[in-house]
């Protein structure tokens, strides 16, 4: 069974980042700040509301960004297709674009959770996955 953190524990470093605008589109997307260390094309996965979700680092000239959420890594992958849960999150929210959110670094490159300023939430911690084992099974993937 998977240990449970709070987001205001000590397991947990919350950094502040940004909801901006994806490109020249108008969907929202997720601004990082650069002392969370990933690394672009790398994967994530994204909490939001307690759902978790599947999410491409990209970046741009101001640094790293998450673009959107999948229900799975292929749809994170595509960016073109399935629903982007990050988008659903942010209009769930009273939060716009140029406003502030908490990212909580549950497993430091693998897990992160998103949340409203000042809400409480507590996550479910797993093993991150073996390098070894996702690199075979992209390349069974890519097959």
């Amino acid at each position: 069974m998977p240990d449970r953190v709070a987001s205001d524990g000590d397991a947990v470093t919350t950094y502040r980042a940004e909801l901006a605008r994806s490109g020249g589109t108008r969907r929202p997307c997720l601004r990082l700040p650069d002392d969370v260390a990933v690394d672009p094309g790398e994967f994530v996965r994204l909490v939001l509301d307690g759902d978790e979700y599947h999410a491409r680092v990209d970046a741009d000239a101001s640094g790293p960004l998450l673009r959107g959420a999948y229900d799975n890594r292929r749809l994170a992958r595509s960016d073109r297709e399935g629903t982007n849960r990050l988008v659903e999150w942010v209009r769930g929210t009273d939060l716009d674009v140029g406003r502030s959110v908490d990212v909580d670094e549950v497993t430091p490159g693998h897990r992160y959770g998103v949340r409203v300023p000042g809400r409480r939430t507590v996550y479910s911690v797993t093993r991150r996955p073996d390098d070894s084992l996702t690199a075979i099974a992209e390349d069974l993937r890519d097959e």
